[in-house]
């Protein structure tokens, strides 16, 4: 586990800005938004189109464009492979913050990492050409041509996202209301990592089964994280926020 960084208390705060993964949306980090408002800090929280790792993180370079001074870039899940795209050459970003998320290295895709370690629930068979935790749905893409979206099947989405703390009608509601990610964006290949040159933190939930923990800290040790340990499952920022939140405000408080 990394040492803590050095902190500073002077000057403006920086803006935090939130990208969600697949099968969520922006309102996941709802009870995150409040506490970082409570605490002075200004929020952004990116829509993520969840079409392509490359077109996502245009995407988020482009938004992060749009904002003045000093960044910290936070992603959950697939988003955390986002931000390590789409904070490369933004000297904005001051720090990399991934809850319970990718981080990839070059070359390597969010389906390679969660095989890499045992311990994901997204599929009991690995032979499946879907795995068995998602229903795959044909769409037609804009250029006529046939694309895949994956949905995690409502059956499934306590076991891979929540834990016993979160009611049923709200497990129902945002299994509802979740955004699905193409097959592609899950399958394409990730570019040189911003956490190379950009310090990180990390937050590994152990109760994980979508991304296993053994896969966090990997990924965490690697980019040489300040890293976390939080008994949760995936969506951490739902169920434990106090616990992202403080991650967030001790990347944004070190020098």
């Amino acid at each position: 586990m990394a040492t803590p960084a050095q902190h500073e208390s002077s000057g403006p705060k920086p803006t935090v800005v939130l990208v969600h993964g697949a099968w969520s949306d922006s309102s996941s980090w709802d009870r995150v938004i409040k506490r970082l408002h409570r605490d002075g800090y200004p929020v952004d929280a990116a829509a993520l189109p969840l079409r392509g790792l490359s077109s996502d993180a245009a995407y988020v370079s482009d938004y992060l464009k749009s904002i003045t001074g000093p960044i910290i870039l936070v992603g959950h899940s697939y988003g955390g492979s986002v931000i390590t795209n789409a904070a490369r050459g933004n000297t904005n970003v001051k720090a990399l913050v991934y809850i319970a998320a990718f981080a990839p290295d070059k070359g390597e895709t969010s389906n390679e990492l969660v095989a890499k370690f045992p311990g994901t629930h997204i599929t009991d068979d690995p032979n499946a050409p879907v795995p068995t935790a998602l229903n795959a749905v044909p769409f037609t893409q804009a250029d006529g041509t046939q694309g895949i979206d994956l949905y995690l099947k409502p059956d499934h989405y306590r076991d891979m996202f929540l834990d016993d703390s979160v009611s049923d009608p709200e497990v129902a509601a945002l299994s509802a209301e979740q955004r699905p990610v193409t097959a592609q964006a899950t399958n394409e290949a990730s570019g040189e990592p911003a956490w190379k040159s950009i310090p990180s933190w990390y937050l590994v939930a152990r109760n994980d089964h979508t991304i296993p923990a053994a896969a966090e800290k990997f990924m965490a040790e690697r980019a040489h994280a300040h890293t976390i340990e939080v008994d949760a499952p995936h969506v951490v920022a739902l169920t434990n926020p106090g616990a992202v939140t403080g991650l967030v405000e001790q990347a944004a408080q070190a020098r």
